[in-house]
This record gives structure tokens, sequence and C-alpha cells, in this order.
């Protein structure tokens, strides 16, 4: 009984590998980001302001590709603090749609 419950479990991590990640996926992951990456400057709380950085609960994707990859706003962008103290963060691009996620 133990072997076949062991081989059942296995076909199904297996299973679940190939899966699409589902939208909370990308929440949690974007949290992870978020929590590890942001939090220097910006509140835990996303809605809240940081000690350096603005809330960024409902950051659009555009405006988070643009400041945390290239550390510009997007063309047509007026910013709510006219600082340049966020330096880019290049090696979160691919995290930018997992960022939008959990900040929706």
């Amino acid at each position: 009984m133990g072997r076949a419950l062991t081989i059942g479990l296995g076909g199904l991590l297996l299973a679940a590998c190939g899966r699409d990640p589902a939208p909370d996926d990308a929440v949690a992951r974007g949290r992870t980001v978020y929590l590890a990456q942001c939090t220097a400057c910006h509140a835990s709380d996303p809605a809240l302001p940081g000690p350096v950085g603005p809330p960024l609960r409902g950051a659009s994707r555009a405006l988070l590709e643009a400041k945390v990859v290239r550390g510009a706003y997007p063309p047509g962008y007026t910013p709510r603090r006219q600082t340049a103290l966020m330096v880019p963060l290049p090696q979160l691009a691919a995290s930018i749609d997992d960022l939008a996620a959990f900040l929706r």
C-alpha cells in the first residue's frame, strides 16, 4: 500500500509540473519579489508610503517596467514625486508581470 501511494503522489507531482501557473501563483511570486526587493524603500504594505518611496498599490505594468527595468518613467506619465532616487533593477525584468499581479 505504501509503494502504491508513493507512486500515485509522484505521478501527481509530475502532472503538476507541466501546468500553466495560475493567476494566484503570479500574485504569490510578485509578493515574494516585492518583499525581497522593494521594501527597503517602499512600505511592506504597498498601499502605504515607504521610508523613501511612494505607495505602489495599483501601479501599472508599464510604470513598473519603465521604473524597475530602465529607471525612467513611461511616456506621458506624471510622477507623484519629483525625485530620481530609484536605481534601475534590470535583474527583475522577468518578474514584472508577477509584480504587476501582486500590486493590482
